[in-house]
């Protein structure tokens, strides 16, 4: 829609340039009538829905509207007198109008409408949103003193009888709570109660439910850009054991807050919904090291899934410039799922080197998944809301569609979770999409 309007844009602004050149005139009350009739063009637009109202219009609204209110005091204001015309003139305006539109939809090209994944399931979906005060912990990217706060959202079935599994995300570095929200609403929609956590100050913000936001800190920022695991194994190893211990003492709170909340009688009644003997745990990327972390911290966690993510926690150190990995056996059923970033680097990437060993599948409950032709951040629905961020990031452009890579994500999510919380199917979603 964005590069549709550009273009109308720009079409309409030379042919108006090319109309005022040939008969040598500004004609300022055509132009002051255009601009108008734009803007009542685009409320119309979103009045009827052909334009989905959101962030990305309000740059352009707020535009159209003051060119209408300039074009609106140009036409019913007294005439002082016609400003002389010159080409040169009529073609700079041209050119300044044009930049100035390409601004303004700079955020329907970079974050263009798109029509979201619809969940395949029997319920429909709500969500609630919350602020948890661990008074355990004090943060530790701010010196106030302050209790370390984790805004979280839950998926659940909408009026839903009986008891669902829980299900805990944990998004990657600069990520978001809703970064995979159409995986949740899958899961949600087959019978699970899922929440995602905004890891606060690793996230790139987040937003309480006092309306405070907290954007992502410049240090844990500096961190992430200098980590260097083939020059400088050591400060990585201590870049993950800081990053992991925040993340990890993140998921147990929320894990544990919320199984206090199912048992209390005083709490929502959502945290009713929830089976306190089967526990999930997943995430991407930074999230999902974290994830596979949890699953050998508890034992009441019957699941962990993957997203493109190494083995942090099992890293025991450094000893001759490699990585120390524990020798047990993960202890719960895995699932990991790459994409073309990091699958044909396993066998090279040190700290995938717990990854790579399970390719080999002699253990019997871990399994890997590659979708080929896309990236690492096209596994989170930023690939949806802005494929031209997702192409950047990734460093290459995907040749698979993010529908194709999302569903196949919810299919086999969904068939792993099945399996191993709710007991139902076997799982054998092992291999290359």
């Amino acid at each position: 829609m964005g590069i549709i309007i550009l273009l109308i844009a720009i079409v309409v602004e030379i042919t108006f340039a090319v109309f005022c050149i040939i008969t040598k005139s500004n004609q300022q009350k055509v132009r002051n009538i255009i601009r108008i009739i734009a803007f009542i063009v685009f409320v119309l637009f979103s009045t009827l829905s052909v334009i989905d109202w959101s962030f990305r219009y309000y740059t352009l609204a707020t535009f159209l509207l003051l060119l209408a209110i300039i074009g609106t005091v140009g036409l019913i204001k007294k005439k002082q007198g016609k400003r002389a015309y010159k080409a040169v003139s009529v073609i700079m305006k041209t050119i300044g109008i044009m930049v100035l539109i390409f601004v303004v939809t700079l955020p329907l090209i970079i974050f263009p409408q798109y029509v979201p994944i619809k969940p395949t399931g029997k319920y429909q979906v709500e969500t609630i949103k919350y602020t948890y005060t661990d008074t355990k912990r004090i943060e530790t990217y701010i010196n106030t003193g302050e209790n370390r706060k984790l805004n979280v959202e839950m998926w659940y079935p909408q009026n839903a009888q009986g008891k669902y599994p829980l299900i805990v995300f944990s998004h990657g570095a600069f990520g978001i709570k809703t970064s995979n929200e159409t995986l949740f609403n899958e899961l949600a929609s087959h019978g699970y109660v899922v929440c995602s956590i905004d890891h606060t100050y690793q996230s790139l913000y987040t937003i309480g439910n006092d309306g405070h936001m907290i954007w992502v800190d410049k240090g844990f920022m500096k961190e992430i850009r200098s980590d260097d695991v083939h020059s400088n194994k050591q400060q990585s190893y201590e870049y993950y054991q800081k990053w992991m211990k925040i993340r990890t003492d993140d998921i147990n709170f929320v894990l544990d807050y919320i199984l206090g909340q199912s048992k209390s009688n005083t709490s929502d009644k959502l945290y009713k919904l929830i089976d306190i003997t089967k526990i999930g745990v997943f995430g991407h990327s930074l999230g999902g090291s974290s994830a596979l972390g949890i699953g050998r911290m508890r034992k009441d966690v019957s699941a962990v899934i993957a997203l493109e993510s190494p083995f942090m926690c099992d890293i025991e150190g450094v000893n001759n410039n490699e990585f120390i990995f524990t020798g047990e056996k993960y202890p719960i059923p895995v699932l990991n799922v790459y994409s073309d970033s990091s699958w044909g680097h396993l066998g090279d990437w040190e700290q995938y080197a717990e990854n790579y060993a399970l390719l080999s599948n002699t253990n019997p409950t871990a399994f890997n998944v590659h979708i080929r032709g896309v990236g690492h951040l096209t596994l989170t629905d930023l690939a949806l809301t802005s494929p031209f961020l997702t192409s950047i990031l990734n460093g290459q452009k995907s040749i698979t569609s993010t529908e194709y890579c999302l569903k196949v994500i919810n299919k086999v999510c969904l068939e792993f979770f099945d399996c191993y919380l709710k007991g139902e199917g076997k799982f054998i979603s092992d291999g290359t999409y």
